[in-house]
């Protein structure tokens, strides 16, 4: 026997319920996808519109172009920035040609992260030359488990840059340089914790340019005044990073690195690229955002007309909107776009017009280009290391690379713990939460559209329900039920249940048994006889109400179940600047609207309660609830790195300290297996005089089921 989820609270109730779990049926494009689609385009449109809308003149952009340039920062996890630690650059080994040479070096861009790269200076020079970081695509170069480094494979770029009188940096990426870290986290492996900290692989890749430009700065043999950057792919929005980020490049040449958000959301380039590509989008930007920063330094625009990846339209409104900067400054002859024929690839025509670029621009010159870019080396002749450093953080950069919070402090006093909870507060509603409709502008009950769906009596129970709107064009439909015969006036307390996937199966046959009609629509399962006699013997006795609601991409709106969609589904969420499950959260705080939007619930004392990955987004939608008597939470966890995945929260607070805010005005029920896990926010509970029942952990078990 076992306890009904989301139905029940008392253990009485518990040992009585029952419910059985049939197949769900699984559909090809079903509601919840079309409305998926239709809010994808919707939200994408919103941040296209938005997207330096504020700019009429130059006086506007450069108001706005520092405080744009530190978001960047912030959205690479570089804000604070980190300290320049000493590089310790080492040359391990040179190769030699007719006109010139190449230097195996590493530096290390943090302590122990180390960057792997190829240094080619022209042997002809008089004085100082310009300098191009080149940035590679992904490019794997890799024989018998030994990685080269994808330097091995754009070698030829580097060579070239150097026959023609510039020094030339190609730098390994992380995932495919000599030492193999990782750039799929959320695009392979799930690390969906990546959201929650506020990491990308791109964050890694950009603080690695900025410190080579450091070191080329520090070479002899180059003009630090003079430095340019290019790179294609993977390689190309590196580019586009380091151009945003730091104006000591005077010279870039992004190809085939950018495109418009509406290629990867609507279009669905996004399942093409891997994390490296994207910044954490807290601010929600559409792409010519970055592309902005650049102006009005020389920007070359290069893509080819059948690039799949990013597509022509995209290439060409990024360069659209950017151009309209570079007008504003007088500077069109530093802005170009040139586009050649051909799919996603590294072509001779894509090159020679880079190398127009850099001469025009850095060197006041444009002479005939007669030497192609050619491969002229074995990649064994280009490694750096013969053993790989034992001490190297490459491959577990992601587990620090962008500070958390840390361990929370028990307030000392009250207005310590005022303090520290405006400060968490502020950073849910503007760091991770900034992609919710506003909760500040407008009151979180507006534009409901709560309409009747139904409403019946049987066995004793009445139940109803009630479809409102969350945000446009995502339509959900709240149910309630209670003992037949009873006002919403008449009830001690209403809760209201978020269900995730189980949940909902196990409340659908529950309430199927008496009221197959009105859910015939949802497709229910096999009726639970045992789950519905324990609800009606609870309303018999007890006079309260239950709400239950499904968020968006469960029960009657679920998604593509295959594991592939729905990676895809919650990667677009995270280009959106929002995640899944900070958009269910918005969803469970629009469902307690709509329940007090009912008629007759709204003085009736509110619970709330959830389970599982529902218990972490009940929490969360506590808080921006008005007036939530009591939290029932079933196996929450005690991290954010295991969910609820919020954009960036990491940054800020995680579960337990949330658990503290909420208790500051809720009761707060945990049931799980043991009591560990919950000792902070029972200290600030005993530290702010709250009483000793107001956080409770009650053990129920062996775990999650």
């Amino acid at each position: 026997m076992r306890r009904l989820p989301a139905l029940l609270f008392l253990a009485v109730f518990a040992t009585t319920a029952s419910a059985q779990s049939p197949a769900w049926r699984t559909l090809g494009k079903s509601r919840g996808d079309k409305m998926l689609e239709k809010y994808f385009e919707l939200e994408t449109a919103k941040i296209e519109k938005a997207a330096l809308s504020d700019v009429k003149t130059l006086a506007d952009w450069k108001k706005r172009q520092q405080t744009a340039r530190k978001r960047m920062f912030e959205m690479l996890g570089l804000d604070p920035k980190p300290a320049r630690t000493p590089l310790k650059p080492v040359v391990t080994g040179k190769v030699d040609h007719a006109e010139f040479t190449v230097e195996k070096l590493h530096f290390q861009s943090r302590p122990r992260l180390y960057v792997t790269g190829n240094l080619y200076v022209p042997k002809k020079r008089s004085g100082k030359l310009p300098a191009i970081l080149y940035v590679c695509g992904h490019g794997r170069v890799k024989k018998n488990g030994i990685s080269y480094g994808n330097k091995a494979t754009y070698q030829h770029h580097g060579a070239w840059f150097a026959r023609n009188g510039y020094v030339c940096l190609v730098i390994d990426t992380l995932q495919l340089g000599e030492i193999e870290g990782i750039h799929h986290g959320t695009y392979r492996y799930g690390m969906w914790w990546w959201n929650a900290r506020g990491y990308s692989s791109a964050a890694v890749e950009s603080w690695n340019c900025i410190r080579a430009l450091d070191y080329l700065q520090s070479r002899p043999e180059v003009d630090g005044e003079k430095l340019g950057v290019t790179g294609r792919s993977g390689g190309g929005a590196y580019s586009w990073w380091i151009s945003a980020l730091d104006e000591r490049i005077q010279c870039a040449v992004p190809v085939a690195g950018i495109a418009s958000l509406r290629n990867h959301v609507v279009d669905g380039c996004v399942e093409g690229h891997c994390d490296c590509m994207f910044p954490v989008n807290t601010y929600r930007w559409d792409f010519a955002e970055i592309a902005a920063l650049v102006a009005p330094r020389p920007l070359l625009i290069t893509n080819s007309d059948k690039d799949n990846i990013f597509p022509l339209h995209g290439v060409v409104d990024v360069y659209t909107k950017t151009r309209r900067i570079y007008e504003l400054y007088g500077k069109l002859g530093n802005i170009g776009l040139q586009i050649s024929e051909g799919p996603h690839k590294d072509t001779q025509e894509l090159r020679v017009a880079a190398f127009h670029w850099f001469n025009r621009h850095l060197k006041g010159t444009d002479p005939l280009i007669e030497t192609a870019a050619v491969k002229l080396f074995q990649p064994e002749q280009l490694k750096v290391f013969k053993e790989l450093p034992k001490d190297e953080i490459n491959t577990k950069i992601q587990e620090t690379f962008v500070p958390t919070a840390g361990e929370p402090k028990v307030p000392a006093t009250f207005n310590e713990w005022v303090e520290m909870q405006h400060r968490c507060m502020q950073a849910l509603r503007y760091k991770v939460f900034r992609g919710w409709p506003s909760t500040h502008m407008q009151p979180i009950a507006a534009h409901l559209d709560l309409k009747p769906a139904f409403s019946a009596d049987r066995d004793g129970i009445h139940f109803a329900a009630y479809d409102f709107t969350s945000q446009e064009p995502i339509r959900l439909r709240l149910y309630v039920a209670h003992r037949a015969g009873l006002k919403p006036a008449d009830l001690d307390l209403v809760v209201l249940n978020a269900l995730d996937e189980k949940g909902w199966k196990e409340f659908a046959a529950t309430m199927a048994t008496g009221f197959s009609d009105q859910l015939k629509d949802e497709n229910p399962p096999a009726a639970d006889k045992k789950g519905y006699e324990a609800l009606a013997k609870m309303f018999k006795s007890f006079k309260w109400g239950m709400a239950y609601v499904a968020p968006r991409g469960i029960g009657p709106t679920a998604w593509n179940p295959s594991e592939r969609k729905q990676t895809q589904i919650r990667r677009r969420f995270m280009l959106l600047g929002q995640t899944r499950d900070g958009m269910q959260t918005w969803d469970v705080v629009r469902a307690a609207a709509a329940l007090r939007a009912v008629d007759g619930f709204t003085k009736v004392p509110l619970w709330m309660q959830g389970e599982r990955e529902m218990a972490g987004i009940t929490l969360y939608a506590s808080l921006l609830t008005p007036t939530v008597r009591r939290l029932d939470l079933h196996h929450l966890s005690k991290t954010h790195r295991t969910g609820p995945i919020y954009l960036n929260v990491l940054r800020y607070l995680d579960v337990p300290s949330a658990v503290a805010i909420a208790a500051e005005r809720s009761q707060v029920r945990i049931y799980q297996a043991d009591k560990r896990g919950w000792e902070y926010p029972q200290a600030v509970a005993e530290a702010m005089q709250w009483g000793k029942k107001r956080v409770e952990v009650r053990v129920t078990g062996s775990g999650k089921k």
